[in-house]
């Protein structure tokens, strides 16, 4: 997984906790059973159910997870892919806080839209990353070839 620089938010207790900005990437990877990666995605939020990482994500984020699921689930042939959908997306919101993006974030998005070439949900999961000070939080195949423009933002 490919997680950008970023500051920590703060415990209650004083002590820096690390922000992550997850993507949808992140949260499909964990409903592919034959996934070679799916004990590195489950990792970030088990720290989260512990305590000791913040996962955040942004609300076009969990719209896309919505939709991914649901048509994974079908493919998969699920009976109720919609009802499985909507059970991640219970689930991933146990685990993460929902960020509603600012205006701002929304044209950062556009501006590394333009910049990335990558997915508008992608972006935003960028910009909003950098908003809060967290990291950005995605699956490495999704940032290949991007690093040295992720580098120079």
């Amino acid at each position: 997984m490919r997680r950008s620089s970023g500051r920590r938010a703060k415990r209650k207790r004083g002590s820096c906790m690390t922000s992550y900005m997850v993507d949808s990437s992140v949260i499909l990877e964990k409903i592919v059973r034959t996934s070679p990666l799916k004990a590195r995605v489950e990792r970030p939020f088990d720290e989260a159910k512990e305590g000791r990482v913040l996962l955040l994500v942004p609300l076009p984020t969990l719209s896309e997870v919505f939709y991914a699921a649901s048509r994974i689930y079908s493919l998969a042939g699920v009976k109720r892919p919609n009802e499985e959908a909507y059970t991640l997306v219970e689930w991933v919101k146990s685990r993460c806080r929902l960020v509603t993006p600012s205006k701002s974030a929304a044209l950062r998005a556009g501006e590394f839209k333009k910049l990335l070439e990558l997915a508008l949900v992608d972006c935003y999961v960028i910009a909003v990353a950098e908003e809060v000070g967290g990291r950005a939080l995605f699956l490495k195949r999704e940032m290949l070839g991007k690093e040295k423009l992720l580098q120079q933002l």
